[in-house]
């Protein structure tokens, strides 16, 4: 579930730092623009490289940004669906990659691993370490 959101953030990350050296020296239509969408675009890569390294280390709140992320992800697996050419397989991959994700952020084993609590359940008995006795 880790790897899941690392390799998602990676590929935002490699995709901006593509887009941003092409606005600089290549001859796109716009070069603001292909400039802002690849700093956009490695700014949202850093959200799901944090999250993996949160569900690394089992922090709870690592769970949020990772479930956003997929969830964001989901619109634009749609979007690369209903386009043409070789955005198709992409779009495939995405959905899976995401789909999955959110199966595994789902699941209660999980939520357990990461110490969060279901709503309405009563917190755990802290262990007695009083040994006076």
């Amino acid at each position: 579930m880790a790897g899941l959101n690392a390799l998602e953030g990676a590929a935002l990350v490699i995709g901006g730092i593509y887009m941003l050296v092409m606005g600089l020296l290549g001859r796109p239509e716009s070069p603001q623009q292909a400039e802002m969408g690849g700093l956009t675009l490695i700014a949202l890569g850093l959200i799901p490289l944090f999250a993996a390294r949160g569900l690394l280390l089992r922090r709870s709140w690592s769970r949020g940004p990772a479930l956003i992320t997929q969830i964001i992800a989901l619109p634009v697996a749609w979007t690369l669906l209903r386009s043409q050419g070789v955005l198709i397989p992409a779009g495939i991959v995405l959905a899976a990659v995401s789909l999955t994700a959110l199966y595994q952020l789902a699941r209660p084993t999980t939520i357990g691993a990461l110490g969060i609590r279901r709503p309405g359940a009563a917190p755990e008995p802290e262990p007695d370490t009083d040994t006076a006795g």
